[in-house]
């Protein structure tokens, strides 16, 4: 069976994550999860100093960008994927609330758009991978073979988010995180550089009420259709 990518774009907080790991799980594929590269940008910032009042220091962070590496790894006990910003892992740190609300700031920077964009590509040369993102299908893999559009509504949105922070043990605020949905769907839609949008080819899945398991036999029967006619 011919290997393909598979681009999954779509809003915030819509479960992309959890749906690539899980999908590439069950196909054998690799999953490149690219939001959590730009979480990582923000994380280095925050712990570089370049953010101070809500301001990012672009200027250094431009000089700074060829020297952040952000790669894939496993944990060795839950055999997840865990993200690794110049070696170290900091998947639980890029989850934080105060990463969330600069996220979408660093990602519309183009040179960091470019620069995360050039390894995203390096990563999808082996296809048999499941990517998921902003622009994955509109930029990144334009030529992807599966593309999916995920969408919700944000309420709903908001309190998948919520419901993942308290699990966390962190004690957050429904409203604050209701408003950083929309602020991230507003800067997403927005910038100037790969704007979040659908992909003209790309199929599109509203899982405001869809279970995991629901969305997933829905994901495994489009793939499994379209590689039995590649």
């Amino acid at each position: 069976m011919k290997r393909i990518i598979i681009a999954i774009d779509g809003f915030s907080s819509c479960g992309k994550s959890t749906m690539a790991k899980a999908l590439a799980r069950n196909i054998g594929y690799l999953y490149f999860d690219s939001g959590a590269m730009y979480r990582a940008v923000a994380l280095f910032c925050m712990q570089n100093g370049l953010i101070s009042d809500g301001r990012i220091d672009t200027a250094t962070l431009r000089e700074a960008i060829s020297d952040i590496k952000i790669t894939f790894g496993t944990d060795a006990e839950t055999k997840n994927s865990v993200t690794l910003l110049n070696g170290v892992n900091v998947e639980h740190e890029i989850r934080s609330l105060e990463v969330s609300q600069y996220v979408s700031k660093i990602a519309a920077l183009d040179f960091v758009r470019s620069a995360m964009v050039d390894q995203q590509r390096e990563m999808g040369k082996q296809k048999g991978i499941v990517m998921d993102g902003r622009d994955i299908g509109t930029t990144v893999f334009p030529d992807a073979e599966m593309k999916v559009f995920v969408t919700a509504s944000a309420e709903v949105r908001a309190q998948r988010r919520y419901d993942e922070l308290v699990a966390r043990g962190d004690n957050p605020d429904f409203n604050d995180i209701l408003e950083n949905v929309l602020q991230r769907d507003h800067i997403d839609q927005t910038r100037e550089v790969s704007p979040l949008r659908k992909a003209d080819d790309a199929l599109l899945l509203d899982n405001s009420d869809l279970t995991r398991e629901e969305q997933m036999n829905w994901l495994v029967e489009t793939f499994n259709k379209l590689t039995s006619e590649c």
